[in-house]
């Protein structure tokens, strides 16, 4: 595998056992099963297990896959929403979650943070009308963390509004509470290190019960892809349609290796990192946190201000590194 160092946050270096992974899934002939076949099952199960696993997800949560985590925005506020969705955004990708909302014809409403910073729980105020609560764990585009502690009192105070959670770039680092978040979502070219071209969408009974109700409502929920339709098809470890069937495989292996390590390891070892990180960051001149406020700093996504141009410090860090940035941590740069 190349040594390459690419300073973004996804796609990210790839995962050190996915060569040999995609080496097996071409010997085993993957790229070329029906996903109706009880080879494919198997797959789905396994994929299902080893996540359920890396996640501590309970037996009442339930796993559906999509082409991208941009595609689950769409669904779940298709499937989820009837009128009044509420954004949390703090940046590009919480943003465009927002928007689509808009786009889509609903109501959203918004509280909005100032770029590179985050959200206490106190600073949420959310009336009756809202269904959906769309909260981001890691922002991906400003390396700005919500702690899981602060998603958990914004569900104590809004129990009867649903919680999904954008977790791009924060599993499977994040320790999330099941009793406090009804939906996630994520892609797997980040954190997990895998080519881009899959979206995992993990929900609850209630979101079920909420998608039987908006259609009940005459609302549009979606065609093929809706939740109740890729629900459906979950439960016999199937996709409504053609997935990609070698991105699910990848990601069952990767998630097998990842619990190998324990998942309180893979978060101390990331933090650990992230110490060394900012340590750099605080104690030399030339470089500063983006994030100011501790709380908010993204272990996963480490954003730093530069007094050179960040192309000059990008090229000379390659120069200098003999091995590839470490998966837990894509180092961002933005200029002064």
């Amino acid at each position: 595998m190349s040594n390459t160092i690419y300073f973004t946050p996804g796609p990210a270096q790839l995962y050190p056992t996915v060569a040999s992974h995609i080496n097996n899934a071409l010997l085993e002939d993957i790229a070329s099963i029906s996903h109706r076949s009880k080879k494919f099952h198997e797959i789905y199960r396994h994929t299902d297990s080893q996540l359920r696993e890396l996640l501590g997800l309970p037996a009442d949560f339930f796993i559906s896959f999509t082409g991208s985590a941009t595609e689950i925005w769409e669904r779940a506020l298709q499937s989820l929403v009837i009128e009044h969705s509420y954004h949390l955004v703090n940046g590009s990708f919480s943003k465009k979650f927002h928007s689509f909302a808009k786009e889509l014809g609903k109501k959203p409403q918004k509280l909005e943070a100032e770029f590179g910073k985050g959200f206490f729980h106190d600073d949420v105020k959310i009336g009756n009308e809202i269904e959906l609560v769309c909260a981001t764990a890691n922002e991906t585009s400003a390396g700005v963390y919500t702690q899981e502690s602060t998603l958990v009192e914004i569900k104590r105070k809004n129990t009867d509004a649903l919680l999904i959670v954008d977790a791009v770039s924060a599993v499977p680092f994040s320790d999330f509470d099941w009793d406090s978040i009804d939906s996630i979502l994520f892609s797997v070219q980040k954190a997990f290190g895998l080519p881009a071209g899959l979206g995992v969408w993990v929900y609850n009974q209630k979101c079920l019960q909420k998608a039987d109700k908006v259609i009940k409502e005459g609302c549009n929920t979606g065609t093929y892809h809706s939740l109740l339709s890729l629900y459906e098809n979950t439960l016999k470890y199937e996709t409504p349609e053609t997935p990609n069937v070698l991105g699910i495989y990848l990601l069952g292996k990767v998630a097998e290796d990842m619990n190998k390590i324990g998942k309180k390891n893979l978060r101390s070892q990331t933090l650990e990192k992230a110490k060394m990180m900012y340590q750099f960051l605080e104690k030399n001149d030339s470089y500063s946190a983006f994030v100011k406020e501790p709380l908010h700093q993204s272990p996963t996504v480490i954003v730093a201000n530069t007094s050179k141009s960040s192309k000059d410090v990008i090229a000379k860090v390659i120069a200098n590194c003999e091995l590839p940035i470490s998966l837990a941590i894509a180092f961002l740069i933005l200029n002064n």
